[in-house]
């Protein structure tokens, strides 16, 4: 069984970490890290996970586990491993942005490789310190990495992207009120969000000239998922577009081409990326949708912990869509 450290256990996306970790069969929570709930039961915090074992949370830390998932703020990852150490066989998984650019990967005598596991499944493997993706920019890129692979993003991208409340974290503001986010929607980080950067580097891996990212983030009023529509000019038919995303995804089993209108119910509480793909006049249309907090947080780390330890990277990650 792989020992299990979690960094940052109270928030959404440990809550939906620990209980993937749970009923994972090659894995075995050692410890949770919590300052603000040391000494509390885990299904204080995270009351959907009732009675599912005697977890509590500590402040102590075993160095020697074998992978760590940091689930802290962001700005809080790279702090806490400066003061905290690990032994060198612990791998570790960061789910903040403290890692993901290029200019921060540097870290001590390694480097955090981009987990993006669609694209760096080989370097994945070789990584002892991933970087995991953005749960917009996850979205954006499945959608954008075909048509860059193959030298099509001449043009602007433009982007409309809408987000569940949990996206904003546990803690409360002003705009993740119920109140206020209940039967509402607003833009917010117009042309400017933070993922921007890390979606503009992966691209650039595979096309170094493409159009400009304009990108409107939308707060939505539902509570988990991400629904982004995408397009750009694009000379393909639409079979072709269809051919080139089922060609770049054939291997990957968490991403999928659908020949429907796809919808946010269909991949809420899986870890699956649906993708479709339309051609209207000269411009092609790509609706992306994922689980913000499993494809665009936790499932992609347990991903890419499957992949750093040679498991069948489907292990553990299984789950049906809550449609109704």
């Amino acid at each position: 069984m792989i020992q299990v450290g979690i960094i940052g256990g109270a928030g959404y996306v440990a809550g939906e970490l620990i209980r993937c970790l749970i009923h994972h069969p090659q894995t075995e929570i050692n410890f949770i890290y919590s300052e603000s709930q040391c000494g509390n039961s885990i299904e204080e915090t995270h009351q959907d996970l009732y009675k599912q074992n005697n977890l509590k949370f500590t402040n102590q830390l075993n160095s020697n586990v074998e992978v760590v998932f940091l689930c802290l703020g962001h700005g809080n990852s790279k702090q806490f491993l400066l003061n905290n150490s690990f032994s060198e066989k612990t791998k570790i998984v960061d789910l903040s942005n403290d890692f993901r650019s290029n200019e921060d990967a540097e870290f001590k005598d390694s480097s955090f490789v981009y987990g993006l596991t669609d694209l760096n499944k080989l370097k994945i493997k070789e990584a002892n310190y991933i970087a995991n993706p953005g749960c917009f920019a996850t979205a954006i890129q499945l959608a954008l990495l075909p048509l860059a692979e193959a030298n099509l993003l001449k043009n602007d991208i433009h982007i409309n992207a809408i987000t569940g409340s949990t996206g904003a974290g546990q803690k409360l503001t002003e705009t993740s009120h119920f109140s206020w986010r209940n039967n509402n929607i607003s833009i917010y980080k117009a042309f400017d969000h933070q993922h921007l950067g890390e979606i503009k580097e992966t691209i650039a891996m595979l096309q170094e000239d493409f159009g400009e990212i304009n990108f409107l983030p939308v707060r939505g009023d539902f509570t988990r998922g991400i629904f982004a529509t995408i397009y750009t000019e694009c000379e393909l038919s639409e079979e072709e577009l269809i051919k080139l995303y089922n060609n770049f995804y054939k291997d990957e089993p968490f991403t999928f081409i659908s020949k429907n209108t796809i919808s946010l119910k269909q991949v809420v509480n899986t870890n699956n990326c649906l993708l479709q793909i339309q051609k209207i006049k000269n411009k092609v249309l790509i609706t992306s949708v994922i689980d913000n907090l499993l494809k665009g947080a936790a499932g992609q780390a347990i991903q890419n912990m499957n992949i750093m330890f040679g498991i069948e990277e489907t292990t553990g990650l299984n789950f049906k869509a809550n449609f109704f």
